[in-house]
């Protein structure tokens, strides 16, 4: 592998982590805790509101006392971990946090 390839790569990592996504902890915790219908709620509003953001599932991130955990990433806003989502929840996370770039109040973990 050339220099030249090492550095395209990097440069599409970095693209990516760039990008604006959601991931929602997915593992056996996170979806006996509500996961799923959290993860459902995130898609349904984020296609409501025709949102360009990637919401995928992930799996434990150690903390399983705070599950459903969903962790948010979107450009200007803080990266942040939301812990005790539900549905209510996952829809304040799309209109404040994604739309607005404020943070949900509440439910901010520190993983």
């Amino acid at each position: 592998m050339t220099i030249d390839q090492l550095n395209a790569i990097k440069e599409e990592t970095q693209k990516k982590s760039a990008q604006n996504w959601i991931h929602v902890g997915y593992s056996t915790c996170g979806v006996a805790a509500g996961a799923k219908e959290v993860f459902e709620a995130l898609l349904e509003e984020s296609k409501a509101r025709n949102l360009t953001i990637e919401i995928k599932k992930c799996g434990c991130v150690g903390l399983c006392s705070a599950e459903p955990l969903v962790e948010v990433n979107v450009e200007g806003a803080p990266r942040v971990f939301y812990g005790k989502v539900n549905k209510d929840v996952a829809h304040k996370i799309i209109e404040e946090h994604v739309c607005q770039k404020k943070l949900v109040e509440g439910h901010i973990y520190e993983i």
